[in-house]
């Protein structure tokens, strides 16, 4: 019997840590796969084509017909926002991703290398964080133009300097620890080190912070759509829905209310999942 026991495998080490800590990475989890299903399943669970407008069911309260009413273009909010789902996981999703890879890229290299580079990289961050985020993402977006394409590219330029920061701060720590001097010793290359030594001991915080930046590009995301720079009419986008319902907020509140909590329900869900994803992996914040 003790033999058979000795030949089970060891228990990993996360596991009791996950049992430890379900309820916000549960909750947020099934948060965010509940709106990537209905995204996935848009086609499916919506009931009317989101952009086809019949003037004379416009403004109708939500009822059976329509669960979540219908707009000044007689369209279905409830399909809208179902249709919506899938622009703001996109916006969130490669909102978040250029700035991770290259603010990663750039704080790890400057953490490590130091001296001058390590200089000329934190006086960039510093030039970068000189300007209110908004209003230099408008900016950028408005010298290049109204659209999704400007949006990440100026998401890129503005939103690596967190992660830069997050890393090297890290990476200035890990340099110094003992088997990276035992892998410098034995005569491993720079980037090996750096990059399969250091780095993956570094980026569980970035990864942490990445699932919350997720709602801030979502929320950013909006407000540029919100002020006609980002996604443009008649695509469903819970941002553009808010602005176009705007003028009728006191005669139809459905047309922005509904959006509006679909932003809040992911902010929450993302919110959610980085708080578990946070315990789960033992970063504190």
């Amino acid at each position: 019997m003790a033999a058979a026991t000795q030949t089970l495998s060891p228990r990993p080490a996360w596991l009791p840590r996950f049992g430890r800590y379900p309820t916000p990475l549960y909750l947020g989890g099934g948060i965010v796969g509940l709106i990537f299903l209905l995204a996935i399943l848009a086609p499916l669970v919506a009931p009317f084509d989101p952009i086809a407008q019949d003037i004379s069911i416009k403004l109708q309260p939500p009822s059976l017909a329509h669960l979540f009413g219908t707009d000044n273009f007689g369209r279905d909010i409830f399909s809208r926002v179902i249709w919506g789902a899938r622009i703001d996981l996109q916006i969130g999703f490669i909102g978040v991703i250029f700035p991770f890879l290259i603010g990663t890229t750039i704080g790890a290299v400057s953490g490590y290398a130091g001296g001058a580079v390590d200089a000329v990289a934190m006086r960039v961050v510093d030039v970068v964080l000189a300007f209110p985020f908004l209003v230099l993402m408008l900016a950028i977006i408005a010298i290049l133009q109204p659209g999704l394409a400007s949006f990440y590219i100026a998401m890129a330029l503005v939103g690596w300097v967190s992660y830069a920061r997050l890393i090297r701060a890290q990476v200035l720590v890990l340099k110094s620890s003992d088997y990276v001097l035992a892998a410098r010793s034995l005569g491993f290359s720079h980037f090996r080190v750096l990059f399969r030594h250091i780095l993956p001991n570094a980026i569980t915080g970035s990864i942490v912070f990445s699932m919350s930046d997720v709602v801030l590009v979502v929320l950013n995301g909006a407000a540029i759509s919100y002020l006609g720079l980002g996604v443009q009419p008649p695509t469903a986008e819970w941002g553009v829905m808010i602005a176009e319902g705007q003028n009728f907020i006191t005669t139809a509140w459905w047309i922005t209310a509904f959006p509006g909590f679909a932003i809040v329900f992911m902010a929450l869900g993302f919110s959610l999942l980085a708080d578990g994803l946070g315990e789960l992996l033992g970063v504190r914040e």
